[in-house]
């Protein structure tokens, strides 16, 4: 939670604070919008805090000699069933809204195939069914079947992210340092994967789960962000306030979700 804020005097207000993690602790200092806002408005500030712990365990891991291989042009992870929180689903179809028509049309045409794709290899169904998640070697064949389908997000062009800046907390968190060729099936090959202190994913997930009832994985699979974006939803508003409190509930469960992990 925030140790400090200040700036009523200047347009955003600045808090410091310390989040306990696995390993350690993870402290930073932001500048928050001033005024009201929404979890789903806050996700620049959470994106960058996320960004800072990515660094940091890049520079670890270069430092001990295994430096981080994932590269742009290696899209091989960008075959994966991508969970994105409500929240970023909220951002990501605001954003689409912005393009030009032609853009549009295109991203809705690579939805399209991609659904199609997964409805002819018999993974719909699977995907919707709840209690593939209650199961945890039902929800890893998924993913192992997911993978072999073979797949591309819509938003993959020439091998490399087209939202890169902008893309979902799970893609960012997905980390190797093997060989960027194991990664063509990590079912098989010995793939490193880097373990993070803290997955902001999972917490924003958490808080999903929380405000929508309906939706117990608190997320929607990337491949089905056009569909949702249709239904006008808006979970960003069930969290909102000025911009501390709504840093104070999101750092408030970043906390318990990690001490649930630790548990």
């Amino acid at each position: 939670m925030p140790d400090s804020a200040s700036g009523s005097s200047s347009p955003g207000v600045k808090a410091s604070f310390s989040l306990p993690v696995r390993g350690g602790s993870f402290s930073a200092s932001v500048e928050l919008p001033a005024g009201q806002t929404t979890l789903t408005g806050l996700l620049p500030i959470i994106q960058n805090l996320e960004n800072a712990v990515i660094g940091s365990i890049a520079d670890q891991a270069r430092a001990a000699g295994s430096p981080i291989s994932c590269r742009a042009g290696c899209g091989a992870c960008c075959r994966q069933l991508v969970p994105v929180s409500l929240f970023e689903a909220e951002a990501l179809a605001a954003w689409i809204k912005t393009l030009p028509e032609t853009q549009r049309a295109e991203l809705k045409r690579r939805f399209h195939r991609a659904f199609e794709a997964l409805r002819d290899a018999g993974l719909i169904e699977r995907i919707l069914d709840s209690r593939t998640t209650e199961d945890e070697e039902s929800e890893m064949q998924l993913t192992i079947d997911y993978f072999h389908a073979g797949v591309a997000c819509p938003f993959l062009e020439n091998e490399s992210c087209s939202i890169h800046p902008i893309r979902p907390l799970a893609c960012r968190e997905y980390m190797v340092t093997s060989p960027a060729e194991l990664c063509r099936d990590p079912s098989v090959n010995d793939v490193h994967g880097v373990q993070m202190p803290i997955k902001f994913s999972r917490v924003l997930i958490s808080l999903g789960q929380e405000i929508d009832q309906d939706n117990p994985r608190g997320s929607i699979p990337l491949v089905f962000l056009m569909a949702w974006a249709g239904s006008g939803a808006t979970p960003g508003e069930r969290i909102s306030g000025s911009s501390q409190e709504v840093l104070r509930q999101f750092l408030d469960r970043a906390a318990a979700v990690v001490e649930a992990e630790q548990a």
